[in-house]
């Protein structure tokens, strides 16, 4: 490994005044901060930043890397957005960025990918996806991980998302504020506790959780009375977004929302109703043979009559219940290949196995279910 480092008497940083690209084979370590005010881009390989202290990224270029490996016990400021192509290794310490601008964050690439994430290890800050249509985003607030899934209709361009651990009525770290008072029905509860800041243009639904720092109990007697809900631009108030799935209890669980566009809302948060939601149906569909091994026969999981209802989302779990597909508008595409960044064999074929899934029809409020086999052989 090439690195970077520094002593006493030697520069603060490193800094990039023209063209610079790491090659396929080059293992290259920062233990400075990195101004880039040239083109670094393109580069293959390994680069990482090392440090006790916190080191800082910043320049009038964005330095885009293949595989990052992030090693600052004290964080990894971004003052520009980074971007990653392949595996964002998160070792030790977070990635910081500004709460107040969408300027800077690091942003995960086409296939790009993150590994290592946890309580200490994420992204206090903006997180940023392009060319995808799904992203887990490594988001919170520094101790905590307070991750926000994205499954949009279509792939974004470019998509954002920050955690912020404040009442939304008088965030510290926004000039805005989003008064939990301002409901659009009165029977409404709001988080006074966190909220989501996205940036999206693309028809989506997001999966948001909770955990015991954010007193769900406060906001609904049961977790089917739990909503996402969003600071509307137009209105300025909360809307429902809806719930089109919840899981877990009122100290740890899941809920997703009904399909909306992250645009016309500034922030988005937990909520609660006293009125029950309409229940869905759930009713037993067949079960499934699949083996993808591109003879043309049951090499995708084919559910006829998909097509006469479009607003649906489809939700694939291996056997210990972790999420491995999941698809807005699901239109028979599943090959047995993953869609989750948390899988490791992600954009390869899932092992075999037995799989359940659920597909969630909102129109009409039906949750159809079964089993899934997926054979490596015909």
């Amino acid at each position: 490994m090439f690195l970077l480092g520094m002593s006493a008497h030697s520069q603060q940083a490193f800094h990039n005044y023209g063209s610079l690209q790491f090659h396929s084979d080059a293992s290259v370590g920062f233990h400075l901060d990195l101004i880039d005010d040239g083109f670094f881009i393109n580069n293959r390989g390994l680069t990482g930043f090392y440090s006790d202290d916190q080191l800082t990224i910043s320049g009038s270029s964005n330095p885009i890397f293949d595989d990052l490996e992030i090693f600052t016990d004290n964080g990894l400021q971004l003052e520009t957005w980074v971007g990653v192509t392949n595996n964002a290794n998160f070792i030790s310490g977070n990635v910081l960025t500004s709460k107040n601008t969408l300027d800077s964050y690091l942003n995960f690439i086409n296939d790009a990918f993150f590994t290592g994430t946890g309580n200490e290890n994420h992204v206090d800050g903006y997180a940023g996806a392009s060319n995808k249509s799904m992203i887990t985003f490594p988001v919170g607030d520094g101790t905590r991980i307070r991750q926000l899934t994205l499954t949009s209709n279509q792939i974004n361009s470019l998509t954002r998302c920050a955690y912020f651990f404040e009442d939304p009525s008088a965030p510290t770290s926004l000039s805005e504020n989003f008064s939990t008072d301002a409901v659009a029905t009165d029977d409404f509860q709001i988080s006074n506790f966190e909220f989501w800041r996205l940036d999206g243009s693309e028809s989506s639904v997001v999966t948001l959780t909770w955990d015991t720092q954010s007193n769900i109990s406060l906001l609904a007697e049961s977790t089917e009375n739990v909503l996402v809900v969003g600071w509307s631009r137009a209105s300025n108030q909360w809307e429902s977004l809806g719930n089109t799935g919840v899981s877990g209890n009122l100290d740890n669980g899941s809920v997703t929302s009904e399909t909306f566009l992250p645009s016309d809302y500034e922030v988005i948060t937990l909520g609660g109703t006293d009125e029950l939601l309409e229940p869905f149906s759930v009713l037993e569909l067949d079960n499934y043979f699949l083996t993808p091994n591109g003879d043309g026969v049951n090499d995708r999981l084919i559910i006829d009559g998909i097509e006469t209802v479009p607003n649906n989302i489809l939700n694939i779990y291996n056997r210990y219940g972790i999420l491995v597909y999941s698809k807005l508008n699901y239109a028979n595409e599943f090959d047995g290949i993953s869609n989750r960044d948390s899988v490791l064999s992600r954009n390869s074929g899932l092992s075999a196995g037995i799989y359940f899934y659920v597909l969630t029809v909102s129109d009409t409020r039906e949750k159809f279910q079964g089993y899934l086999y997926i054979s490596d052989t015909q």
